[in-house]
């Protein structure tokens, strides 16, 4: 008699930014009275609204989302956490018959709440002090200089101004020897925790851009810079990781003179365009996932469809 216990089903909606994914599943949810659990590794972050296009108190009254303000700007948070956090809601809800709906653009999140992250050594404070210090002395781009040259392929999935995973990824390194990104390779997530379709949101790469660029500009008309100044006013420092990231840390070289506001909006635009491409490189690696345009909502219906039934 098989007594191994099933498990938890889950929708996963998946895409770059700016394609429209919480509207899609915002009404795949309500179709089939889902809840949310948010995979986006900013919108964790409390006070943290408009650079990271938080789903609106409207939204979030229709349709419950998770994972969403879980933390303030200055607390540590990685994908470990983010799994096990995450993994909670989508075993609570499909334990209670609520369909979970995960749905973001980091892709390691969604990768270490399906399949668990490598089985490393818990972390060592020694060294991550250390480097923290080595850091703030020698700069993140020496950092990041370092990293690539004892794990280039980590490094080229990094901005050179993530301190925080630069950091977390040297730790790594001295203390197993090994690349982080060949500790992945090793356990390439093969735990498979959750039962899943996965379905990715895709388009024309021009309109993509497009839209990511009207994006920035409607972030900066809703009161992006006032959001950075209001962050800096109560305290969170610029080198923290929640402020080093996309349009956060654009604004705060606006705030201390870096970079001039053309330049600042130019380059929002330019780094948001780039993050899109490493997402959707990331994702089409990705077999599993069936890909499709924002307006097929009713192919996205018939998918869902096919799997709860598949999976009673």
């Amino acid at each position: 008699m098989n007594l191994t216990r099933p498990q938890p089903k889950a929708v996963i909606i998946c895409g770059p930014t700016g394609i429209g994914k919480t509207g899609f599943a915002m009404a795949l949810a309500q179709t089939f009275g889902g809840e949310i659990v948010g995979a986006d590794s900013m919108q964790i972050y409390r006070h943290m609204n408009i650079g990271t296009a938080k789903p609106s108190h409207d939204e979030q009254r229709m349709v419950r989302h998770h994972m969403v303000d879980v933390i303030d700007p200055d607390e540590t948070f990685d994908a470990q956490t983010y799994a096990d956090m995450a993994f909670a809601h989508v075993s609570n809800l499909a334990g209670r018959g609520v369909v979970p709906f995960v749905v973001g653009g980091t892709g390691l999140y969604i990768r270490s709440l399906v399949f668990g992250l490598f089985g490393g050594d818990p972390s060592d404070p020694l060294i991550r002090n250390r480097l923290t210090n080595e850091a703030k002395t020698q700069g993140h781009q020496r950092m990041y200089q370092r990293l690539a040259l004892c794990d280039p392929d980590t490094a080229k999935k990094l901005h050179a101004n993530d301190t925080y995973r630069i950091i977390r990824a040297l730790e790594v390194y001295e203390r197993t020897g090994t690349p982080l990104s060949a500790h992945h390779r090793r356990h390439r997530f093969r735990e498979r925790r959750l039962n899943t379709l996965s379905l990715g949101l895709m388009m024309d790469r021009d309109v993509l851009y497009q839209r990511i660029d009207a994006r920035v500009d409607a972030m900066i008309d809703a009161g992006l810079l006032e959001e950075v100044r209001r962050l800096l006013d109560a305290g969170y420092s610029q080198e923290l990781k929640s402020m080093q990231s996309l349009g956060y840390r654009h604004m705060v070289d606006f705030v201390h003179d870096r970079m001039d506001w053309a330049e600042t909006v130019r380059t929002m635009k330019r780094d948001t365009r780039r993050y899109a491409k490493r997402q959707l490189t990331w994702f089409r690696a990705d077999p599993e996932i069936i890909w499709l345009t924002p307006e097929e909502i009713d192919k996205a219906e018939s998918a869902v469809g096919r799997f709860l039934e598949k999976m009673k």
